[in-house]
């Protein structure tokens, strides 16, 4: 019997400015929780800055096959993806920023 494909960690921190009334943000956030289950998120977690509460930082540990890693953008065109990221789009109003970290503390 084959292995299956060769699993990678990440963690994705998006940092996000809300648009309107941040309590929205945070519910949409909190309503994504399934969302991050479905695509092999291990953990995640929502930081709401103390000096300026529409600010938020979402941390978000995942595995994924290093086949699919290696070209993020392809999980990109994804449909059920796509829609994801309209949602974030219309409510961010493009104030949101993406980095994709490896954790090498070991």
């Amino acid at each position: 019997m084959a292995d299956g494909p060769d699993k990678i960690k990440r963690v994705l921190h998006m940092k996000l400015r809300a648009v309107g009334d941040p309590k929205q943000m945070l519910a949409l956030m909190q309503s994504a929780t399934p969302f991050y289950r479905a695509l092999g998120s291990t953990r995640f977690r929502t930081l709401q800055s103390v000096d300026d509460p529409a600010q938020f930082l979402v941390e978000i540990e995942y595995e994924a096959d290093s086949a699919l890693e290696l070209n993020r953008q392809k999980a990109a065109s994804d449909p059920m993806m796509r829609t994801f990221l309209q949602g974030w789009k219309q409510m961010l109003a493009g104030s949101a920023d993406m980095d994709v970290y490896e954790d090498v503390s070991g």
